[in-house]
């Protein structure tokens, strides 16, 4: 009976041996495992990177170009309502009556105004109210700065001031600098507003090109800040920001050149000293061929899809065009002016 049990037990053994010898890795397996994996895993994840970065690429540009087209279809439904729009003569005839008129990192491209709809505001009847019209002088400014709130690219903002509301009820509101009555402290003119004057002789070029504003701009508090209400224009607010930098630099540098304008109508490039030492003014990537006569306006924009990806290197090249959309559009606005 020993006998029998130990011979069961040296076969056992024998057995477990085996089963260890066959199903265990040496590290000369391991290793060759792990170069194997190494070999594999790393052309995947490479791979994986590229298709991240090429995706991260596709939509910076996707972004680019919706964010163009969304800002020229708003600057052409603002242009739609303008009645005179200035000319180059024209924006270095008023630069003066402009804000920021003496800052380097910006200049005015388009300066036009516009009759604005204000919407059931004239009391009626108890139960009804009519609509009115005003008017407002709006500028776009393609500016260039080093504000951290912003890309590294350039972008393009909006100003604008507005009359206000007169109204003949006894309930109304003197504002402060205007004569007449107002309808609410909401309505008053905004701060610096003067309407043009179509009245005596000259052409009406002449007689809006010799626009002044009323007053300054901005109040100040006792502390010296501005004040900033619904009647005080600010800043310029941001209409876009990733608009193309470049500033031509030849031979290395040769971003898209402006196109010659059509007859009748002349490019938007004020010819000061002024306006020629700014970096903003010799940028290409935001300017307008208008036509004063017929109140006409063809408006070019560029982006830059590359400052999305990265904070230098901006410029464009030939080579990366893909990065910088294109966009335009030509406009005619709706009002007129009749003078003397």
């Amino acid at each position: 009976m020993m006998r029998a049990l130990k011979f069961l037990l040296q076969n056992q053994l024998k057995r477990s041996k085996l089963i260890e010898e066959v199903g265990g890795f040496s590290l000369i397996e391991l290793l060759v495992a792990m170069i194997l994996a190494v070999l594999v895993i790393t052309p995947l994840m490479g791979f994986m990177i590229s298709v991240m970065n090429a995706d991260r690429q596709e939509q910076a540009k996707v972004s680019s170009e919706q964010e163009i087209q969304a800002a020229v279809d708003y600057i052409a439904r603002d242009l739609q309502q303008a009645i005179y729009i200035y000319d180059s003569a024209g924006i270095d005839a008023i630069r003066n009556e402009l804000p920021s008129s003496t800052s380097t990192d910006r200049v005015p491209v388009l300066v036009f105004w516009k009759r604005e709809l204000i919407e059931d505001i004239i009391t009626v009847t108890a139960g009804e109210k009519d609509d009115t019209y005003v008017y407002s002088l709006v500028a776009y400014y393609l500016i260039k700065d080093s504000n951290t709130n912003w890309s590294n690219a350039a972008r393009i903002a909006r100003w604008q001031i507005r009359d206000g509301v007169l109204t003949t009820a006894s309930s109304g509101v003197t504002c402060d600098g205007y004569t007449g009555k107002y309808i609410s402290n909401d309505y008053c003119p905004s701060k610096g507003f003067a309407l043009f004057s179509l009245d005596g002789a000259g052409t009406i070029h002449e007689k809006m090109n010799a626009w002044k504003r009323l007053s300054q701009y901005t109040t100040k508090d006792t502390n010296g800040a501005d004040v900033v209400n619904n009647v005080t224009p600010g800043a310029p607010v941001v209409l876009v920001d990733y608009i193309d930098q470049t500033i031509p630099n030849s031979p290395l540098i040769i971003p898209p050149s402006k196109i010659t304008c059509p007859t009748g109508s002349t490019l938007v490039a004020p010819d000061t000293t002024n306006f020629n030492t700014r970096d903003t003014f010799k940028m290409t990537s935001f300017y307008a061929c208008v036509d004063r006569v017929n109140t006409t306006a063809q408006v070019f924009l560029r982006g830059n899809a590359i400052a999305r990806l990265q904070s230098n290197n901006l410029n464009y090249a030939d080579n990366k065009r893909a990065y910088f959309p294109n966009a335009s559009i030509r406009v005619q606005g709706r009002g007129y002016l009749f003078t003397q």
